[in-house]
């Protein structure tokens, strides 16, 4: 990870395993992560490979959402599913809030 960075904003992702994940380098001053946005940090483990944290956004914090240890080099292969997953269901609850706030608008016009 370059000097200066907390790891990536993952951008966009597929569940292709051959297309790249969609990532921008998150500043180490960054304000935290929105709502439904995971990030990514890897360090060389020091037994080997890479160890890996993902960390999920919520309405007021952030939170750890994922590790793997001593991952090997290809290690956004074990990656992608997680954050692919968590990603879908965050739009999902994002839809089901909106339509829930809207329905209660109208509710409460009646």
């Amino acid at each position: 990870m370059p000097a200066g960075v907390r790891g990536v904003l993952v951008r966009s992702i597929s569940a292709d395993p051959n297309r790249p994940i969609g990532v921008l380098w998150l500043p180490a001053d960054a304000p935290r992560l929105s709502l439904g946005r995971i990030s990514l940090r890897w360090e060389k483990s020091h037994r080997s490979g890479w160890d890996v944290t993902a960390r999920l956004g919520l309405a007021t914090t952030e939170v750890h959402l994922a590790s793997w240890r001593a991952a090997p080099d290809d290690w956004p292969h074990f990656v992608r599913p997680t954050v692919h997953e968590v990603t879908a269901l965050c739009s999902a609850l994002a839809v089901v809030t909106a339509t829930a706030v809207d329905l209660s608008n109208r509710l409460a016009a009646l």
